[in-house]
């Protein structure tokens, strides 16, 4: 059975710019897509998906419905894809643009 959400974000509660990005992301997406996940919850426990609480606060980690793992610049990507901005995500993929967003992450 093919899961819900194409994309698993693993993101920090205690940090008011993820809150900010996150609840954006949750407003849009209307068809439950993504999966949010706290990395700042008590009950979560990084052991049990193969990382390190200092891994997953030192870079965005987003987990795709098959189970690969995405860092960094590329989970917003597959984020702002799952909320229906392909457009915008394609303008990213440019070299320049993509050289700078992965220079300024």
């Amino acid at each position: 059975m093919k899961p819900a959400h194409t994309i698993e974000l693993f993101y920090d509660g205690d940090c008011p710019l993820c809150m900010r990005e996150t609840r954006m992301l949750s407003r849009m997406d209307r068809h439950d897509r993504i999966r949010f996940t706290n990395i700042a919850a008590p009950d979560f426990s990084p052991v049990s998906i193969g990382k390190t609480q200092d891994e997953l606060i030192a870079e965005m980690h987003g987990r795709m419905a098959d189970g690969s793992w995405v860092t960094g610049v590329e989970v917003f990507r597959q984020l702002y894809s799952a909320v229906g901005l392909g457009p915008v995500v394609w303008l990213t993929r440019l070299p320049i643009i993509k050289q700078v967003l992965n220079a300024g992450y």
